[in-house]
């Protein structure tokens, strides 16, 4: 049992090596939507910017493998699918979906919310939240209609 534990504290110490998950830089704003209010945008960075902006704000865990790994994957895949930093220069429908995936509830994820108390809206905030990101971003018709 001593070496099984031994070896997995020695694991545990190499992994700290790999490289991955250690990149922590914030790259620059480009440009954000034009917000309905100053409170979806608040909402909408204390719920979601740190994944779908490049304003991350990075915990001290995201520096401690394997959790930096799950933590950079989880922005980096946030930021390629919906970043409101590089409003007008990303392929996708620019937000149009993102009123429905709160709505639904599969935004935040909820891996996020364990760590982010903050990112839970309380049944009041997340209708206002729902409206403002319907009034900023629009909604995908396409969708409602299936």
């Amino acid at each position: 049992m001593k070496k099984i534990i031994s070896g997995l504290i020695v694991l545990l110490v190499l992994i700290q090596f790999i490289p991955y998950g250690k990149d922590h830089v914030n790259p620059k704003v480009i440009a954000e939507p034009k917000w309905d209010t100053p409170q979806t945008r608040d909402i909408f960075m204390r719920a979601c910017g740190d994944c779908h902006s490049n304003e991350t704000k990075w915990p001290w865990y995201s520096k401690v493998a394997p959790v930096s790994w799950s933590v950079y994957h989880h922005v980096e895949e946030g930021r390629e699918h919906f970043n409101i930093s590089m409003w007008g220069q990303q392929k996708k429908n620019e937000g149009k979906d993102a009123a429905e995936e709160v709505e639904e509830g599969d935004m935040p994820l909820f891996s996020y919310l364990i760590a982010h108390p903050e990112a839970r809206l309380s049944g009041e905030e997340k209708q206002q939240f729902i409206k403002g990101l319907e009034n900023t971003f629009g909604r995908d018709e396409e969708k409602d209609e299936d």
